[in-house]
């Protein structure tokens, strides 16, 4: 099925502050040729983690294999039940430049930090600086994805307790990493002539 079980997004999407257990990244994408004013939806759907092989790997592989013309500009939207780890988003950030043509924009149900490097923030920042629009999903986000890309049998979506709390929290937190890092040596500067 393109739609992806209620069970499953319900399960992996949850924007919980420490999700154990959920081991794998889904990705919901909608891919759109722009054509001036107007834009053309070309495909949707979703995809997970194989063997070996993180997700958004997984798109960029088959996004490249599209052959996409370089004379029109397209737009491609991830929903993803985590962010990219460091190395993704270094492959992400060199597809962007291959491509100029193309802008991508991630919202994240949570943030993945990789409890052995912490390099992350820094795969985040290099993401950012080649031209992705990175955000934290919140309730508009999940309730698009349940009606765009969830064999939801027509039920409404009816958010879990701490949605919005959890992802206003996880917004500031990655507010905080994408800040350029001059603005945070200014803000532990303020902090300690204010004695915090």
């Amino acid at each position: 099925s393109i739609l992806m079980q209620r069970r499953l997004f319900l399960y992996n999407f949850r924007n919980l502050r420490k999700a154990k257990g959920r081991r794998e990244t889904y990705l919901c994408y909608v891919v759109k040729r722009r054509d001036s004013a107007t834009s053309c939806s070309l495909d949707f759907g979703y995809l997970r983690n194989q063997m070996g092989c993180h997700v958004e790997v997984l798109f960029l592989r088959y996004i490249a294999a599209w052959d996409l013309d370089p004379g029109r500009c397209y737009r491609i939207t991830w929903f993803t039940s985590w962010s990219p780890c460091y190395d993704c988003a270094q492959h992400i950030a060199n597809f962007l430049r291959s491509y100029p043509n193309l802008t991508l924009r991630i919202f994240m149900a949570r943030l993945y930090f990789c409890e052995d490097r912490k390099a992350e923030p820094e795969g985040l920042r290099r993401l950012h600086k080649a031209g992705a629009q990175i955000a934290i999903m919140t309730f508009k986000d999940f309730f698009y994805c349940w009606n765009t890309f969830v064999e939801n049998r027509e039920q409404t979506f009816k958010g879990w307790e701490g949605l919005h709390e959890n992802s206003v929290h996880l917004a500031r937190k990655l507010r905080r990493i994408l800040l350029p890092l001059y603005e945070v040596d200014d803000l532990r500067d303020a902090f300690k002539i204010l004695g915090l």
